[in-house]
C-alpha cells in the first residue's frame, strides 16, 4: 500500500511514527505546506519506505499530481477540518481511498445557532457519497480516535455489551501540563477554536441534532488509571453526528475536560474578535486574527518532550445490558502519558 499523508504537523507526525513500526505500508508520502516539517517527520521515522514533499492542501490539482507521481492508494488527512473537501475531492477524482480525522466544517444557524443546527459537520462530505459509492472508493471519515475509535466503541456497545442504550457519550479529558506555556493546544489552535466555540450538537431521539452554547451542561467526569475528576462541558464534535446515523440510543453527546483556564481564554479570544477568519488590515497587509493567534503559539508537534502528565478519550455508555439489568461502561483506550493530538 502506498499512501500519501498530507499534514506533517502533530497528527502527522504520530502517524509516520505508528507507521515506522509497521510493514503493511510500502511507501508513505508527507507532505506538508512547509517542507521543513514534512522532512522533520520523515527524518526521525527513517528508511527508504518514507518520503517529504510540499504540497499547497487547498490545490486540488497539485494533490491528485502528487498522488498520480508517486502511485498512492490512499489520501490520509491528517490537516486542519479546512482542508478536507478539497483533499476529499482530489481523493475522489484522483481514483484513491481516503481517511481523515476530522470532517468538513460546520456553519452555525444564522439565526438561531444555539438552537438548531445550520449547516452540520461533515455535511458537504455526505453529500458526495453517491459519487464515491458510483466509483466503487472507499472514504472513512472521522478516523482518529475521537471521531474514529470512539465510534468503534460505540458500535462493540450496541453489538456486545447492551440490549437497549440510553446515552453515549465521549469524554476526552486529562492531568496534562506543558512546561513554560500557560495555555498551549496540544492540536491545532484553528481546531481548538473552531470546534470549542461553534455551537455543540446533541442528539436526542425525540428532538434530533440540536445545538446549545459553547461550554453548556458542566459535569465532572472521574477518569481511569489516576487521572481522576475533571470538569467536561460541551464540545461540537464528529461523533454526535456519526454515530445517530447507524446505532439506537436515547442521546448521544461529547464533552471535553477543557478547564477553567482554557475555557477563559477561548472566551477572550472570541470577545476580542481574535478568533475570527476574515482578515483585517495590519499596516500594509492583511491576516486573519485566528492565523495570528496560531502564529503566536508554539508548534503542536514540538510539544511532545514539554509533556506530563496523562490524557484519556473514552465513551460512556448507560443502558440496558444484554441480561436486561441496568448497566454503565466506560470504554477507553488505555491513558497515554503524552499524545500530539487528540486525534492521533
Amino acid at each position: 500500500m502506498r499512501v500519501l499523508l498530507v499534514g506533517a504537523g502533530g497528527v502527522g507526525s504520530a502517524v509516520t511514527a505508528i507507521v515506522a513500526r509497521r510493514t503493511f505500508v510500502e511507501r508513505l508520502v508527507v507532505a506538508d505546506f512547509d517542507p521543513a516539517r514534512a522532512e522533520k517527520a520523515v527524518a526521525a521515522a527513517g528508511g527508504p519506505r518514507f518520503l517529504a514533499a510540499r504540497v499547497d492542501a487547498s490545490d486540488e490539482a497539485g494533490v491528485r499530481a502528487l498522488l498520480a507521481e508517486h502511485g498512492c492508494d490512499v489520501l490520509l488527512n491528517a490537516t486542519d477540518p479546512r482542508f478536507a473537501m478539497p483533499l476529499f475531492r482530489a481523493s475522489l477524482a484522483a481514483g484513491v481511498d481516503y481517511l481523515d480525522v476530522a470532517m468538513s466544517l460546520s456553519r452555525p444557524h444564522p439565526e438561531r445557532p444555539y438552537e438548531e443546527t445550520g449547516v452540520e459537520l461533515g455535511d458537504a462530505q455526505f453529500a458526495l457519497a453517491p459519487e464515491w459509492q458510483a466509483a466503487g472508493r472507499l472514504a472513512l471519515v472521522g478516523m482518529g480516535v475521537e471521531p474514529g475509535l470512539s465510534d468503534v466503541f460505540a458500535r462493540y456497545a450496541a453489538d456486545h455489551l447492551f440490549g437497549t442504550i440510553d446515552e453515549l457519550g465521549v469524554r476526552d479529558g486529562s492531568d496534562l501540563t506543558v512546561r513554560g506555556h500557560a495555555f498551549a493546544p496540544s492540536f491545532s489552535v484553528w481546531t481548538t477554536i473552531e470546534e470549542c466555540l461553534n455551537p455543540p450538537v446533541v442528539w436526542e431521539r425525540e428532538r434530533g441534532w440540536y445545538t446549545t452554547e459553547p461550554f453548556s451542561e458542566p459535569e465532572v467526569f472521574d477518569f481511569p488509571e489516576g487521572i481522576g475528576p475533571v470538569e467536561c462541558v460541551n464540545v461540537e464534535h464528529e461523533e454526535v453526528l456519526l454515530v445517530p446515523r447507524w446505532i439506537d440510543a436515547r442521546r448521544v453527546a461529547f464533552k471535553y475536560g477543557l478547564g477553567a483556564h482554557v475555557v477563559q481564554v477561548l472566551r477572550v479570544l472570541h470577545e476580542t474578535g481574535l478568533d475570527s477568519t476574515t482578515p483585517v488590515r495590519v499596516g500594509d497587509v492583511e491576516v486573519a486574527p485566528r492565523d495570528l493567534v496560531a502564529a503566536a503559539l508554539p508548534d503542536p508537534a514540538s510539544l511532545g518532550a514539554l509533556m506530563t502528565g496523562r490524557t484519556c478519550a473514552g465513551l460512556w455508555v448507560s443502558g440496558t445490558g444484554t441480561d436486561g439489568r441496568p448497566r454503565q461502561v466506560f470504554l477507553a483506550r488505555r491513558p497515554s502519558t503524552r499524545c500530539p493530538s487528540s486525534s492521533c
